[in-house]
């Protein structure tokens, strides 16, 4: 089998599989049927959960004991969350938190 045929299989199979696991969803909840409270209760409290572990797998490579003692990342930290308080829009968080950040530890605190 040539490359490209082998791409085109790849990218189509990859096609489906994604259509298909964002498709079940709606054929498996989908009309005027209540969700589960199993279902409700994960999509209230996954995202706070899924934050929280992406904050500390983010600081834990930061060094607490030495100069920068982990300022870049509280000062990182800190602007997202006055960012998310005050735009409430999850994206320029990140965005604004992450170009902070890259700033921060490219001049402020060069390692």
């Amino acid at each position: 089998m040539n490359s490209t045929l082998t791409t085109a299989l790849s990218v189509g199979v990859i096609a489906v599989v994604t259509w298909l696991i964002r498709a079940l969803p709606f054929a498996v909840f989908g009309g005027k049927k209540e969700l589960p409270k199993l279902v409700t209760y994960l999509g209230d409290v996954l995202p706070a959960a899924i934050m929280i572990i992406l904050v500390v797998f983010c600081l834990r490579n930061a060094t607490w004991t030495v100069f920068p003692y982990g300022l870049a990342e509280l000062i990182s930290i800190a602007l997202v969350v006055l960012m998310q308080v005050w735009k409430k829009n999850t994206f320029i968080s990140i965005l604004v938190g992450t170009v902070c950040y890259m700033v921060l530890i490219r001049t402020v605190f060069p390692i």
